[in-house]
């Protein structure tokens, strides 16, 4: 079996028998041995249309696009995938196209946009807004130099999908099917494709499927969910911090005393949190998603949970003894107004810094052992 051809699809009776037709058309024209596979949760009429048509119907009730290929991937045994909507937007003339780029590429994927698009094709929002912006995050994220990174037309070997972790449920397959292939190095292609207007109504939930998209690529790039705010936030904190502690500071005129202070101490606190977050997401992929990171080696040779510990209650002795000392000399001075307020939030700053050094190296630890 050469290819295995894969419609998702949900109560798409308007268009489904059309490019089925189509498919095996192309199919027998260009003399390629080949499976239909419809993965269908419908609850319209699209069963009973479909049934006597000779092709794979995979029949669950679980909703969403991811969800419908995860289950047609089970059952597909073509040595090559083809991965298409059932809705007429694409041309499956082109499929063979498809299969000879795939010869020379590990994945190949249609461009909708090497051409004007047809008048009413694709919303606004997802062409002009939501299409450039999360294309644009994932080349920033993972040097993936894809332009249509949404494309619901694509191809891949069988054997290179089986390398694939994919689980995503929804649209986001299409994004998390290319970030691990750049994690697994597979070569991408990019070819020009025809698009045209769907047959039938719409699914997608553009503000819904974009934030599920984004929130994948956060989940998978916990250097920029974590790392790099949380690095920002440290530094500017204990920066700002350290100058307000010296005293009352005018910038541009404007009087600014210990409230800025407070506020660069929390600055501090969030952003060493946030921080050792990104250190335990790090932790949990490497050592339990097998992939490999370079700050993870060096963490786990060169900082032991008793380092850690060690470091923590220096940290937080340090802050207990500059507030003990303040305490001292409050009693002495028969409990009057506190003069050390600077001093003080300095401290206390350091006492909570302390404890979370010390708590999160052993959830560090934790997270560390192997099964």
């Amino acid at each position: 079996m050469e290819v295995s051809i894969i419609l998702p699809c949900r109560n798409e009776e308007q268009a489904i028998v059309y490019c089925i037709r189509k498919i095996k058309s192309v199919l027998k024209e260009n003399n390629i041995k080949g499976e239909v596979i419809v993965s269908d949760s419908s609850t319209d009429n699209t069963y009973d249309l479909i049934k006597d048509l000779d092709v794979k119907i995979i029949r669950h009730n679980k909703i969403g696009y991811g969800n419908a290929y995860l289950e047609a991937f089970k059952y597909a045994q073509g040595k090559n995938i083809i991965l298409v909507d059932a809705d007429d937007t694409y041309d499956y003339a082109e499929i063979p196209k498809f299969l000879e780029n795939l010869k020379h590429y590990d994945l190949v994927i249609g461009n909708r946009f090497s051409a004007p698009l047809p008048r009413n094709s694709m919303p606004f929002l997802n062409r002009y807004i939501g299409n450039p912006f999360l294309t644009l995050i994932l080349k920033l994220f993972y040097k993936v130099n894809i332009i249509d990174a949404h494309s619901g037309f694509r191809a891949i070997s069988k054997k290179n999908l089986e390398k694939l972790n994919l689980v995503s449920q929804g649209m986001e397959l299409a994004t998390e099917m290319l970030i691990e292939a750049k994690k697994h190095h597979l070569k991408v292609k990019e070819i020009p494709i025809n698009y045209q207007p769907r047959k039938g109504e719409s699914k997608l939930r553009p503000l819904s499927d974009g934030w599920r998209h984004l929130r994948l690529m956060l989940l998978h790039a916990p250097n920029y969910l974590f790392l790099t705010p949380g690095m920002l936030f440290f530094i500017a904190g204990i920066f700002f911090m350290i100058i307000f502690s010296l005293g009352p500071v005018s910038i541009a005129g404007l009087p600014l005393d210990i409230h800025p202070m407070i506020l660069a101490s929390l600055l501090s606190i969030l952003g060493y949190q946030i921080l050792f977050l990104g250190v335990f997401a790090k932790t949990y992929a490497s050592i339990h998603l097998k992939q490999s990171d370079w700050l993870v080696d060096l963490i786990s040779k060169s900082l032991t949970i008793e380092k850690a510990s060690t470091m923590g209650l220096l940290i937080f002795g340090i802050g207990f003894l500059i507030n003990l000392l303040i305490l001292i000399k409050w009693i002495k001075t028969g409990f009057g107004p506190l003069q050390n307020l600077r001093l003080s939030v300095f401290g206390f700053t350091m006492i909570v810094l302390g404890v979370q050094t010390i708590f999160s190296s052993f959830l560090l630890s934790i997270l560390s052992i192997k099964k």
